[in-house]
């Protein structure tokens, strides 16, 4: 029987890959070794030590859902694919399952004087991500793998949105190097506003 749909393996690893992200974000979630647990005052001051742990674990969770229902809308864009395609979503899928580890770094150490270093690697990580967003742009464009011309401008633009989230994400990377706090606010609410969009877009 012939394959109706040409990507169906390309989507259902990548699928995988952005399950398995999104179960290894929790394992840096928990109450440390260290913790001392005598009454439910303590359990209670425990879970509020961790709170940065779970704030970076729901917005990277966030990230993440967003980036796979982007990846699934971009797949309906395109029929086949091509060597540099499959490639360039190989580099960001890279850039997912990379995720877990600045964001257990962020949890660990948002609050403290060393957080510059965990902010600037969690938006360079995102940066990353853009850079993977582009080249599958690039790739369907170049080797036409759009569906038709009628979808051609929304593959176009999706590219372009990329270059948008590299601008945005490397600036904030470098800012975060004097105003971590501040810059994991503003990418919190960045991604807060891609949520709303997301929510409010009809699918097909």
């Amino acid at each position: 029987m012939e394959e109706t749909n040409s990507n169906a393996r390309i989507e259902a690893f990548s699928d995988g890959v952005f399950a398995i992200a999104l179960t290894l974000l929790i394992l840096d979630v928990k109450l440390p070794a260290t913790a001392f647990i005598h009454s439910s005052s303590d359990f209670w001051l425990a879970l509020r030590d961790i709170a940065p742990s779970i704030f970076a674990f729901v917005l990277s969770f966030t990230i993440i859902l967003i980036s796979w229902v982007n990846h699934h809308n971009s797949f309906k864009l395109v029929n086949r694919s091509s060597a540099s395609s499959i490639y360039a979503n190989g580099f960001l899928l890279l850039t997912v399952v990379f995720m877990p580890f600045p964001t257990a770094l962020l949890g660990q150490y948002l609050l403290t004087d060393y957080a510059a270093p965990a902010v600037v690697l969690y938006n360079a990580v995102i940066a990353m991500q853009s850079i993977g967003w582009i080249l599958l742009g690039r790739a369907a464009i170049k080797n036409n793998l759009a569906k038709n011309e009628k979808v051609l401008p929304t593959v176009r633009q999706n590219t372009t949105y990329g270059y948008y989230a590299f601008i945005l994400y490397t600036t904030l990377a470098i800012f975060a190097f004097w105003f971590p706090f501040a810059i994991a606010v503003i990418t919190t609410l960045t991604w807060i506003f891609w949520l709303i969009i997301g929510i409010r877009t009809k699918y097909e």
